[in-house]
Parts: C-alpha cells; structure tokens; sequence
C-alpha cells in the first residue's frame, strides 16, 4: 500500500496519536508511508494548537 504522502494524512496520524487512539496495523502503515518532515511539522502545529486551546480555556475561565 503505496500511497504518496502528504500534509493531511500526517496531520490526521498525529492527531489520532494525540487522542491515543492509534491501532498496531495503522501506525505501521502511517510508518512505511508517511513522511517523517510532515510528521514534525503536523506534531509541532498540533503541539501549539493543543496549548493555544487551554491557553483561550484558562483566559476565558480566569476572567469570569
């Protein structure tokens, strides 16, 4: 299963690891298909959207 990499499906694999909800079958695929820049790149925007949201959360539960 040769399938080109791209930006979406490595946003979408670091996103489901996120949730920890990755199966054994699908990161072994996510492996031997994706690229590992696009795995940085996803995990390091998800990593500063995740603490962009509970910064917004502490902000708006602080100020009331």
């Amino acid at each position: 299963m040769n399938k080109k990499p791209s930006f979406f499906r490595s946003m979408r694999a670091v996103l489901w690891a996120f949730l920890g909800i990755r199966n054994k079958a699908g990161l072994q695929n996510d492996v031997a298909s994706l690229s590992f820049v696009h795995i940085i790149i996803a995990g390091v925007l998800g990593a500063v959207l995740f603490m962009a949201i509970l910064l917004l959360i502490v902000n708006l539960v602080v100020t009331n």
